[in-house]
């Protein structure tokens, strides 16, 4: 099956009755977790982005402290790349490049400051080189006066 151009989806979707659409709705967010939690986030979470960045850097605070740090590196590596997943997943949802260089910066500094020793694993070391890179292009795209912000935060990194 060949799916249907956004615009073409827009153009049906607009022809659609109100009760129409939020059956559409519901049977799209019966299928996915990610639908469910996006949908959930541009209902509820959308009108206060900062609120939401809090919970967000708290629930990543949640995950570095539940991490072993004794245990085998590849359980280290595991729940480290799940954050980053998670990390990725919210800043898609909110879709502001500001955001999202705010978590993954945030998302860095825990990791520097965890007490993981992420230099002795070449996977976790390769990890925070390409974060720190992908945070350095985000920000060479935002306003200046957020750019000179954002560089001293990551020169501390």
């Amino acid at each position: 099956m060949k799916a249907a151009t956004i615009s073409e989806l827009k153009k049906e979707l607009i022809e659609q009755p109100e009760k129409r659409l939020v059956e559409l709705c519901i049977e799209l967010i019966k299928y996915k977790k990610e639908n469910k939690e996006l949908l959930t986030y541009l209902l509820f979470d959308s009108g206060n982005k900062r609120a939401f960045v809090q919970q967000i850097k708290t629930e990543i605070d949640e995950l570095y402290e539940a991490i072993n740090t004794e245990l085998n590196l590849y359980f280290v590596k595991k729940s480290i790349r799940k954050i980053l997943r998670l990390v990725n997943k919210y800043s898609k949802y909110i879709g502001e490049k500001e955001i999202e260089v705010e978590l993954l910066l945030y998302f860095l500094k825990k990791l520097r400051f965890s007490g993981i020793l992420y230099e002795k694993s070449k996977t976790l070391h390769n990890l925070y080189q390409t974060q720190l890179k992908k945070v350095s292009t985000l920000i060479a795209s935002l306003h200046e006066d957020l750019q000179y912000d954002y560089q001293k935060e990551l020169a501390n990194l």
